[in-house]
């Protein structure tokens, strides 16, 4: 359950247009053009809408995607998943579970432990370094 509720007005108030476009209508940044997607810096990664942790830099990895991803999130609870049958597909978007921003979606070939893949938006993240 979503522990913040902000109008679209105050969202944009706060958010960038990339990142209100990201997080709040389910937009998704080109491939190889978001500033985190080639970052090897150690730190948390936090939701850019509300500073919850998201993940650790220990679990990202180069998927060649062109996005961030991630093995797995900082807590299970830090993230919802919901079915995304938008663009003609069925996937498994990834949602900040405490402002129900769009994060990007998770996919089922990642590498071990979990062989998932969080392919998620830069736009949808800031990084605080360790």
């Amino acid at each position: 359950m979503n522990e913040i509720s902000k109008t679209d007005g105050e969202w944009r108030k706060t958010l960038s247009p990339e990142q209100f476009q990201v997080l709040r209508m389910g937009g998704t940044e080109h491939p190889f053009s978001g500033k985190f997607w080639a970052t090897k810096d150690d730190g948390s990664y936090v939701c850019a809408g509300c500073g919850s942790v998201l993940f650790a830099s220990g679990t990202k990895f180069d998927s060649g995607s062109g996005w961030p991803s991630f093995f797995e999130p900082a807590e299970e609870a830090a993230v919802e998943a919901r079915e995304d049958r938008s663009h003609g597909m069925v996937r498994t978007e990834v949602l900040c579970a405490t402002c129900g921003g769009h994060l990007g979606h998770v996919f089922p070939d990642g590498p071990e432990p979990t062989g998932l893949r969080y392919c998620i938006n830069s736009a949808a993240l800031e990084m605080e370094a360790e």
